[in-house]
Order: C-alpha cells, then structure tokens, then sequence
C-alpha cells in the first residue's frame, strides 16, 4: 500500500513534554535536598532515569528519531481492507493524522474525526482544521467533539471506522469493550473497521482470544486479532507494558 506523506502539518509527540519535565524537575529538587538528607540519592537518581527514559521515547517517536508514531499509525491503514467508497469515521482523531491520511488516500471519500481533545498533549480541533487546511483536504474532512463511549451518530452511518491508540484512555467509561461495541454500532453491515489499542491489557479486554469471540458473537462477520506489539520496527525501549508492550489490531467486517 503506497504511503501518504503529510507534509507541512503538526501532529505532536504521544509522549508529552510534560513527561519529561515533571521529573527532571522533581530530580533537581531531590539533588539539592539531598544536602540536608542523604537517603535522597535514590529517589534523585529514579527521577533522573525516569526523565532520561521519557526523553528517549520521544525521540523514538518523532520523525527525527525512530519515527515510530507515524509507522504504528500506519499499521492502522495497511490493515484496513476498504474501497474507499462511502463514509469513514475516525473515533479519537487528535491532531487528525489519521483522518486526513484517509481523506487521502481515498480521494472520493468524506471522512469524520472525533475527539474530546486537551488533555496532556494540547491536541485541538483548531489544530486539525489546521492541519487538513494544509493537506488540501478540508473540503472532505470535518472535526467533532465527542466521547468515543457515546457516538452522536446513527446505527450503521459509516461504511470504515478507525481508532488508534484511543480506547484505554477514555475515561468516562472503565467498559472498554463497551467502546468497541460503540464504535462498530455506527459502522454499516458489510463496512470495513481497524482498531488499534493497548488490547494486550487484560483488566481491560480479558483476553484476545474471549475478546474475538465476544465480538463475533455481537454479529460481527469477520474479526481478526493481530498482535502489533511483535512489529519488528518497534524498539525494545517501547515494548514496556505502560508504552507499546501491549499493542494490538483488531481488523475486519460487520
């Protein structure tokens, strides 16, 4: 599948800075404490460690490191069996990255982005109005505040549903099953759908195997679980369970 290049865009870093400001700065607090108390040598040093790691996996991310954001992003797309025809919807847009790599691709489609958007990474809609200005797909893309617990959209409205990276960081539901159940709601039979999350948590999803099962079981004709988290483009500093170490896809169609 060719790759959509989006140039002249902002889709910032899914590590925030403020992951690694926090601790620099309660690291340089500990060190100067450390003149009054000396047992304060080990929490400074777990600060530092936890700032330089962070540092690291932003780095990582960003497209003049690793550029894995972009490259798991991609996941998503390649995994999506769609024509392009109809209507696509994607649940927990952020800067819109991947909306407007749909609207993209698929030329004669309109494609939605969802989001409830602030949070610690700054994502806003202005920036994906921006950001599809940019792109020259405006005219085929629309942004809209909403929960991925509860769609403001009718049953079977779209022919693709997409989300990555969403689900366990919703917090107005701990049912995370519930949002896929949600999202594959306002998808029409016979649409294609691509969800990727962190589904190798199982207080969340159980596991993948039941997972499958419970979905196949909602009526759904075709679902296939890919465990991402193996990717060989994914570091080993990534693979710790609280980054990509519980990655996975679920693909298919209603």
């Amino acid at each position: 599948m060719t790759k959509i290049e989006l140039k002249g865009t902002t889709h910032g870093n899914w590590v925030s800075t403020r992951l690694v400001i926090v601790p620099a700065f309660l690291c340089a607090i500990s060190a100067v404490l450390i003149l009054i108390s000396p047992y304060l040598l080990i929490p400074t040093g777990v600060f530092l460690l936890i700032s330089i790691y962070f540092l690291y996996a932003r780095y990582l991310f960003s497209p003049t490191g690793g550029n894995i954001q972009e490259k798991v992003c991609s996941v998503v797309m390649e995994k999506l069996d769609w024509d392009g025809k109809g209507r696509a919807l994607d649940i927990g847009c952020g800067t819109g990255a991947l909306t407007i790599q749909l609207a993209k691709r698929y030329s004669h489609s309109i494609v939605v982005g969802t989001d409830c958007w602030g949070g610690m990474w700054g994502y806003s809609e202005k920036t994906c109005q921006y950001n599809a200005n940019q792109e020259e797909v405006a005219d085929r893309v629309t942004f809209q505040r909403a929960s991925a617990s509860s769609l403001p959209f009718n049953d079977e409205e779209f022919n693709a549903v997409i989300s990555n990276l969403v689900f366990h960081e919703v917090r107005d539901t701990s049912d995370k099953v519930s949002l896929i159940k949600e999202a594959l709601r306002v998808l029409k039979k016979g649409g294609k759908f691509t969800i990727q999350d962190l589904f190798g948590i199982r207080q969340f999803y159980g596991k993948p195997e039941d997972l499958v099962k419970t979905i196949r079981d909602w009526g759904i004709s075709k679902v296939e679980y890919v465990d991402t988290r193996k990717l060989p483009f994914i570091p080993i500093a990534l693979k710790l369970p609280f980054m990509l170490g519980t990655l996975g896809l679920l693909t298919g169609e209603k």
